[in-house]
């Protein structure tokens, strides 16, 4: 016998020794018996804790009736909007004794913002003046917000008194010496047949005859903004309130979660952020192209917020979110998957959705003609988070934020 045949021979003999062995034949038996026990189990444990989630998914409505929009595709990082780290050479004042400082103006060196809790305050030093509340007590939840109030905008007016634009209570002109104030606008009442659920941010001429205000919402409240973001219904508006005769007027309506507001310095047009589209829009208010809209920058790689003058004769955008490119967009994403909106919303909060928001902050400076001159980042809001405005002031930007427990510094001879 050859040593191949030899080896066949040895294989014959394992195989059939491995194939008698009984034990083994009873003990894969059993195993397979365990093995469908256990598939069963775990479908019905399965079909079990699945169950409520599909009476959820089948039953319950959903909070929001999203629209189908399109974005277009995000502009590359690079360039003007390359990254960087220059947001974390800010430092942050009045960590933990401020909450949501949305908006900031400024009379000589003292600063003025609204917070969460209802009160208008100014910033002396290091020393925070509590200067009035618009709503009552209690505050200092969402839930209180409806009767508390949300001071947002915030400007100066030409008298030195302050324009504030309160989410819920309307627009006010409030005096920063004795903190008398005055409505001018109350928020909730009925224009042109839509609500002013949502009065966002304001604007006011040089001579203080008029204010013009973002309605971000005729449907939603602040407290449900990430609702107005996510549904995309362009109900929102831009209105004008004249002073002197106390007219209260629509100046362009249809618009996508219109938030910040700026005056052109012809005081013909302002400029406002249409968040949900990523885009700024210029808005005629005077002149003979009144009534008319173009879009002053498109396509924006985040989601604006505030605008602001800038120094040197631009605007400061803020952005606390972003549209990365290369990488991965959610709410570009979404806006073609109305389905998967209304889904979440069942499913979770949303405090539990602002945690799937990656928390990348995003300013930049922009010109007229859409033309991007910097831009400063801090890619995870580590030292700036859900930036709300940039307020420039003697050299150096003071960020706003809409939930941020700071006002943050950067001074601009630093970077």
């Amino acid at each position: 016998m050859n040593e191949t045949a030899g080896l066949r021979f040895r294989r014959q003999q394992r195989a059939q020794i491995i194939t008698d062995e009984l034990p083994e034949h009873v003990h894969k038996g059993s195993g397979t018996y365990s093995g469908r026990v256990f598939q069963v189990t775990l479908l019905s444990v399965g079909g079990f804790l699945l169950l409520p989630l599909l009476v959820v998914v089948l039953i319950l409505e959903s909070p929001i009736q999203p629209e189908v929009f399109m974005l277009k595709e995000p502009p590359l990082m690079s360039g003007c909007w390359e990254a960087n780290l220059k947001l974390r050479h800010a430092q942050r004042l009045f960590e933990d004794l401020i909450v949501g400082p949305e908006s900031i103006a400024n009379i000589g060196d003292v600063l003025f913002s609204g917070t969460a809790d209802g009160r208008i305050v100014k910033l002396i030093g290091r020393r925070i003046h509590t200067v009035t509340r618009l709503g009552k007590l209690p505050c200092g939840s969402t839930e209180d917000e409806i009767t508390c109030g949300r001071p947002l905008g915030i400007r100066v007016g030409p008298n030195g008194t302050l324009f504030v634009a309160d989410a819920y209570l309307g627009v006010f002109e409030v005096n920063p010496t004795t903190g008398e104030s005055t409505q001018l606008v109350a928020g909730g009442q009925v224009v042109a047949g839509r609500k002013l659920m949502f009065i966002n941010d304001l604007a006011v001429t040089q001579d203080g005859k008029k204010v013009y205000f973002t309605s971000s919402s005729s449907r939603w409240q602040r407290r449900d903004y990430l609702h107005l973001i996510m549904e995309a219904t362009a109900d929102g508006r831009v209105l004008e309130y004249d002073t002197e005769s106390r007219e209260l007027s629509v100046v362009m309506e249809n618009l996508r979660f219109p938030n910040g507001i700026q005056l052109l310095s012809d005081e013909e047009s302002v400029l406002v952020a249409e968040t949900t589209m990523a885009r700024i829009r210029r808005i005629h208010v005077a002149g003979l192209n009144k009534g008319g809209m173009d879009t002053f920058m498109d396509n924006l790689p985040g989601f604006p917020d505030n605008i602001r003058p800038s120094s040197s004769g631009g605007y400061w955008v803020a952005m606390s979110a972003v549209r990365p490119n290369p990488g991965f967009s959610m709410l570009d994403f979404l806006s073609q998957r109305p389905w998967i909106k209304k889904l979440l919303f069942k499913l979770f909060s949303q405090e539990m959705m602002m945690k799937f928001v990656p928390r990348y902050s995003l300013v930049a400076e922009l010109h007229d003609g859409g033309l991007c001159s910097r831009s400063f980042h801090d890619p995870s809001g580590q030292v700036a988070a859900y930036i709300s405005e940039v307020h420039e002031h003697d050299g150096s930007l003071y960020l706003g934020s809409f939930r941020s427990p700071y006002v943050a510094k950067l001074d601009l001879r630093n970077i």
